[in-house]
Parts: structure tokens; C-alpha cells; sequence
């Protein structure tokens, strides 16, 4: 039994009812979304969207890290993207700690990780509003392009917008 079966046998069953052949790569709504990797988040559905709608940039804390900027310059210049939202999320296990505890723990492992920043977030207002004037500040992307922030509540599946 390989560690990947359950999710073949889920493909399986998802290809059964496949419906979205048709659409483009492009993101029809003219949006990117980055958001964080935590599995609590359905970017797609909390936000009325379906498949096909927008980009969805996904990372630990939903950092605007360089190949975030990277993407979304790829997504402007190539994918239709024509907005962004930044929404990072509460209870977010980066806000939890920092990045020396992270190389103290993978040091537990006999990994060395001073090589790597993790971006973690101290401040979660703070880091939102750095990430959005990053990505209005970037000589990359157009500067009249829509950039906002939310905050995702994980507990009420509220979004508050934050601006800046």
C-alpha cells in the first residue's frame, strides 16, 4: 500500500464528476488571493468564488515573501490577475512563534535551518499592512492595481477588511 492510495482513490472519484475542461488558466474574476497554507482555509468558497475565478498564492502565514512577488507578476503579465487580496488568518500558528524557535525545533531533528528565513509573524497587523505596501511599492506591478487586506476568523468564517 503506497502512502498516496487514499488520494488516488479520491481522484478517482472526483474525475467521475469533472466539469471544469474548459477553463482557461486565467483567473476570470482578475484576482489573486494570497493567502496561508493552514487547511482551515477554503479561499475558493469563503470568498463566493469558484474554479477558474482567481490565483490562489498559498504560504505559511501568508507572507508577501520575493517569489510571492514573483508570482503575481507572473499572474498580472500573464494570467489576467488585475487585483490582490492579502488575507492572512487568525489563530495562525506563525504568529505562534518565531523564527529562532523554528531553528531551535528543527535543530531538535538534526536539521540546521539558518539558511532559511520562515517570515514568521510577532505582529499580525503590522506584517499584513508591510505585505500590502510591499506588493504598492513594487516597481513590478501596476501602480494603480488594487491591492487590499483582510483578516480571515478560522472560528466565525468572518473576513475583516484592514486598511491601510
Amino acid at each position: 500500500m503506497s502512502a498516496f492510495d487514499d488520494l488516488l482513490a479520491g481522484n478517482a472519484e472526483y474525475v467521475k464528476g469533472f466539469t471544469n475542461s474548459g477553463l482557461t488558466g486565467r483567473a476570470a474574476r482578475g484576482l489573486a488571493v494570497v493567502t496561508c497554507m493552514d487547511s482551515r482555509i477554503d479561499p475558493l468558497g469563503l470568498l463566493g468564488l469558484e474554479a477558474g475565478d482567481a490565483k490562489i498564492l498559498r504560504n505559511a502565514g501568508a507572507r508577501v515573501t520575493d517569489d510571492v512577488l514573483r508570482t503575481l507578476v507572473l499572474a498580472v503579465y500573464l494570467l489576467g490577475v488585475e487585483r490582490v487580496l492579502v488575507m492572512p488568518h487568525t489563530d495562525c500558528g506563525m504568529t505562534k512563534v518565531t523564527d529562532g524557535d523554528v531553528h531551535d525545533l528543527t535543530q531538535l531533528h538534526g536539521v540546521d535551518t539558518r539558511s532559511l528565513e520562515f517570515h514568521t509573524v510577532p505582529d499580525q497587523d503590522s506584517a499584513l499592512r508591510h505585505d500590502l505596501t510591499r506588493i504598492r511599492t513594487t516597481p513590478f506591478l501596476p501602480k494603480d492595481m488594487p491591492v487590499g487586506g483582510a483578516i480571515y476568523d478560522v472560528h466565525t468564517g468572518r473576513l475583516m477588511p484592514v486598511s491601510l
